[in-house]
């Protein structure tokens, strides 16, 4: 499987496709902005760059990550020699509809086409093509170039042959895969959702402040990171976007967002992408610093 497409050039679409150059697939980021794309470019480039430094890959193996990669604006031309498309847009079902029906109109007939869903039905998206056996879920942990895991999700028509090419790919990749069935949220956000919710909760309830709960996790559970600061981290409208699929997947109240994370959304203070959450983002900033609605 040496060509790949990854089509979306944010921070999950730069750190897959990352990867798979890295590993001497050939790939294709595709995004509608080209400003993105260069976005992406430094980014990767940035990445590699601290690899070096930390004596994980050569100069050599660095430049011919960068030169594995190619940039392109239309779904049309960059998928239409793909092997593997890896769809990394916005978490937004129907845009994720309406890129799987170009992907799937213009990419080979025999290329399988996987989406890095955090929690939207793959069900519903192979749906929307004329494929869905070859329709996967492959969902990547952020930072991709770091993280191992690799939750690799079958839809309800996707075919072993194809589960089977995508766990193997994942472990050459270095990856670890875990294979789960198409369930709102996985097994991944199923779970960790509900305790970021029931950290805003904690907060929200006036149980703790924002270092309390976060320390508390750290140190007493062994979490890298609190809940609040990981949602920060992750997006306080990802946390939301996931939450709302939940709600609305299983009817169950244990899934409905915390106002306070609703309210925070609604008024822009996404996190780190916003330089505002629970904590506060500045340059140069050393450290931590809550956010001063919390202080």
């Amino acid at each position: 499987m040496r060509n790949v497409s990854v089509i979306g050039a944010g921070t999950m679409g730069n750190g897959i496709a990352h990867v798979f150059a890295q590993n001497g697939h050939q790939v294709v980021l595709i995004d509608v902005s080209e400003a993105q794309l260069q976005k992406a470019l430094k980014t990767i480039q940035k990445n590699l760059d601290r690899q070096l430094a930390k004596e994980l890959i050569t100069a050599e193996q660095k430049e011919a990550t960068l030169q594995n990669i190619i940039t392109e604006s239309r779904i049309e031309k960059g998928v239409d020699a793909a092997q593997l498309v890896v769809e990394a847009a916005t978490e937004n079902e129907a845009l994720k509809l309406e890129l799987f029906k170009k992907a799937d109109a213009a990419a080979p007939k025999d290329c399988i086409l996987a989406t890095n869903t955090s929690s939207i039905s793959v069900t519903r998206i192979a749906a929307a093509t004329g494929r869905p056996g070859q329709v996967i879920g492959m969902h990547f942990m952020n930072p991709v170039p770091v993280m191992k895991l690799v939750e690799v999700i079958n839809g309800y028509a996707t075919a072993q042959s194809v589960t089977a090419t995508i766990v193997e790919l994942s472990r050459k990749l270095g990856k670890i895969p875990a294979l789960a069935n198409d369930y709102p949220g996985f097994v991944a956000n199923r779970i960790l959702m509900p305790m970021i919710n029931e950290a805003i909760y904690s907060l929200y309830e006036g149980v703790a402040g924002v270092e309390a709960i976060d320390i508390i996790m750290k140190l007493g559970m062994a979490h890298p990171m609190g809940p609040l600061q990981l949602a920060d981290f992750i997006g306080l409208d990802v946390c939301l976007s996931i939450l709302n699929v939940l709600y609305s997947g299983f009817g169950n109240p244990k899934y409905a967002a915390c106002p306070l994370l609703v309210n925070m959304v609604a008024s822009g203070k996404l996190g780190i992408k916003s330089g505002e959450g629970f904590y506060s983002y500045t340059q140069g900033s050393k450290g931590l610093v809550v956010s001063e609605k919390f202080r």
